[in-house]
């Protein structure tokens, strides 16, 4: 009778040595690949924002075929009383694109934050549906919210007055919890003018102040941080106040005067990423380069 000789049965398994091993080529290879999508991600929402901007380009062009005209981008309106209103250049816009109701904008509109003609005539009702034109942008592209929707406190400006926002998602959405964009801001150029610098912004092509009143309202996620609050084109340390706004949008290609780009037509700036205004990941509708202020 044969003998049952019982045999060890080794089982094999990862040593210590081999799981760090492994670990260890799994968090590096994590660490290459995050900002690799991160980057990815940016570029992506980089490329949604100019497409967008794309879009407004052809809806302010069908803008000023019926009016003969772009938009102003003046900071304030003049209402029926006679009296200015806090009405800027980023609401006009949006006004042009898809009216104060998201209806279409009505075409005596004078610009000002009550939406009323000369005569105290009410332009936005149900009555003058008939009379509007456009939307010039799709209502589901446009990106439109009103400013109770994107900060806590709009004072000086009306809570339901609308604004285009940009792609980037950095605000939250105060009604609905969603994730939405900073506004657009938008400066129509002054032909008339030939002069580009902050020394005398009232005569120049471009007017910092336009949007001026929006920027000191400051970044909505930080309000109760009034040093992190402050928008880098609203002011930049001892420089004057729209010191960075002028050398954002100058163009160092001409080089025998100081000359804007666009400067016979308009400029657009989204926030970029970081939803701060005068960045160097700012969006503008030209090719935007961010240089440092000097003294000189």
């Amino acid at each position: 009778m044969k003998s049952v000789t019982k045999k060890s049965v080794k089982k094999s398994a990862f040593t210590i040595v081999e799981l760090l091993t492994v670990m260890s080529i799994i968090v590096i290879l994590i660490g290459l690949l995050v900002p690799a999508l991160n980057h990815v991600r940016k570029y992506a929402k980089e490329v949604k924002q100019r497409a967008q901007f794309h879009a407004i380009n052809v809806a302010l062009e069908f803008f000023n075929g019926e009016f003969e005209g772009y938009p102003s981008s003046s900071a304030t309106g003049t209402e029926p009383d006679g009296t200015e209103d806090a009405y800027c250049g980023a609401m006009k816009l949006a006004e042009a694109m898809v009216g104060k109701d998201l209806m279409g904008v009505h075409p005596d509109t004078v610009f000002n934050s009550s939406g009323e003609d000369y005569n105290s005539n009410q332009l936005y009702t149900a009555a003058t549906m008939n009379s509007r034109k456009g939307p010039y942008l799709p209502i589901e592209n446009a990106n439109a919210y009103r400013m109770d929707e994107i900060y806590p406190s709009v004072n000086p400006f009306l809570p339901g007055n609308i604004v285009l926002c940009d792609v980037f998602g950095q605000v939250t959405n105060r009604s609905t919890g969603a994730k939405i964009g900073m506004p657009i801001l938008y400066y129509k150029a002054n032909t008339s003018r030939i002069s580009h610098t902050v020394n005398n912004p009232g005569n120049s092509i471009f007017n910092y102040l336009d949007n001026q009143e929006l920027l000191l309202l400051g970044k909505p996620w930080e309000q109760n941080n009034p040093t992190e609050n402050v928008h880098n084109l609203a002011k930049e340390g001892t420089f004057p106040d729209g010191a960075r706004f002028y050398e954002n949008t100058r163009n160092y290609q001409v080089t025998n005067v100081t000359m804007p780009f666009n400067k016979d037509t308009y400029i657009l700036i989204s926030a970029g990423y970081d939803g701060e205004y005068g960045t160097s990941d700012d969006i503008c509708n030209f090719d935007f380069k961010y240089r440092e202020l000097t003294t000189n």
